[in-house]
């Protein structure tokens, strides 16, 4: 009997009357993700289109771990480089069990550096997805509606967000926080007004902030301090990196978050297959570019650095690229209308140059700035609809 064939003998257990029904979505989600559903829409269909929402979130998810797999391989070269520097020989805790058996800690060997930078990956997206799928699938169960592909994407960019070698638990308590406060209570997929990643990454910000900020977070090696080069910036200081450095990724940062060209790598596959909204994306650079710029401007005299941060520095350290990229073009809390994408686009790279620079003391604004945008889309849209429906109305007075 083949995979097909075994999963339609056990569908009677899971479906209405079986004796794990509660346990249908599980089924469900498990089948759907195998295989395009048989069933068809009851009634009349408006839209055929062979891109679906399963379709759209995994080639999202798909396109995440191209930035993720950068970024684990440079988790372990920014640790394998601590480590030679700091005459350390072996990770001591767990990982190190496991890594001592399968490779070296040279930071001039690609497999040594992707190895030990999966030792922090796979951990801490095992732990995510499980976390908050067993939340997705309780929700579901409850309400008796089917699980949603979304928590696919919302799982990895979640993971990305993060410092490499936060608690695990930590971890955990974030995407059920994302999970449930962010979406379910809110009736789940599609329903929701905030960006779920961007949700629970707040909320573990800010009620863990020794584990989420600092200078001990970013490089995954006990007792080693390293700024980012945004936080650098913040007090004053050099970079500590080139430009092309912080362009390719090789420099201390959230685990999917540094390498701008990996990002766009990504960006260009979601909008050659119509899944991102360009709009969205321009509008962010245009709101960060012309804000950015008019800083510069106003802040010739000022003793905060960073008001003379250069634009060509803002775009490729700190979270912009990958939130500009997964983040606010997520088409669930991001405006709908076309002019109100550009519109949400331009106040969330106006609010993220904002935070940036004019409080210092939260130099990485683009987390704050997307939610700060979920929160006004609706009311974007609501405008750009009343816009149309009065010029639309004048035309028509004018003709008849």
């Amino acid at each position: 009997m083949n995979l097909r064939g075994f999963l339609d003998s056990i569908a009677p257990h899971f479906e209405k009357g079986g004796k794990l029904q509660t346990l249908y979505p599980l089924y469900e989600a498990i089948d759907t993700a195998l295989y395009t559903p048989g069933h068809v829409t009851d009634g009349p269909s408006h839209v055929r289109d062979g891109l679906d929402l399963k379709r759209i979130m995994i080639t999202v998810w798909l396109c995440a771990f191209i930035p993720g797999i950068f970024g684990a391989w440079n988790v372990g070269y920014q640790a394998n480089l601590a480590m030679a520097a700091s005459g350390i020989e072996t990770v001591d805790n767990w990982r190190g069990f496991f890594l001592d058996l399968l490779t070296s800690y040279d930071p001039t060997s690609a497999w040594d550096n992707l190895i030990h930078g999966l030792a922090y990956f796979i951990p801490l997206y095992i732990v995510v997805f499980v976390s908050g799928i067993f939340f997705e699938i309780l929700f579901a169960a409850k309400r008796g509606h089917e699980v949603n592909e979304g928590f696919f994407v919302t799982s990895i960019l979640y993971t990305l967000i993060l410092p490499a070698d936060v608690p695990l638990w930590i971890a955990a308590t974030g995407i059920i926080f994302g999970v449930v406060i962010g979406k379910e209570v809110f009736g789940g997929t599609g329903k929701n007004f905030l960006n779920p990643a961007c949700t629970a990454r707040a909320f573990v910000y800010f009620a863990y902030p020794a584990e989420l900020s600092g200078d001990s977070v970013w490089v995954a090696v006990d007792g080693f301090t390293r700024a980012t080069p945004l936080g650098n910036a913040a007090i004053g200081d050099p970079y500590g990196v080139e430009w092309l450095d912080a362009f390719l990724g090789t420099i201390p940062g959230s685990m999917g978050e540094t390498s701008t060209l990996a990002i766009l790598i990504a960006a260009a596959v979601l909008l050659v297959n119509r899944i991102a909204s360009w709009r969205i994306m321009a509008g962010v650079v245009l709101g960060m570019a012309g804000t950015v710029l008019l800083l510069n401007l106003l802040g010739g005299n000022s003793t905060n650095p960073m008001f003379s941060m250069p634009l060509h520095w803002h775009l490729v350290i700190g979270g912009f690229a990958f939130g500009t990229v997964f983040m606010a073009t997520d088409p669930v809390s991001a405006s709908m209308t076309n002019r109100g994408r550009w519109i949400y686009g331009a106040l969330i790279g106006f609010m993220c140059a904002l935070i940036r620079v004019v409080n210092p003391a939260f130099p990485e604004g683009m987390m704050l700035a997307i939610l700060f945008g979920n929160l006004f889309a609706p009311l974007i849209d609501y405008f750009v609809v009343q816009s149309n429906i009065k010029r639309r109305r004048a035309r028509a007075s004018r003709t008849a």
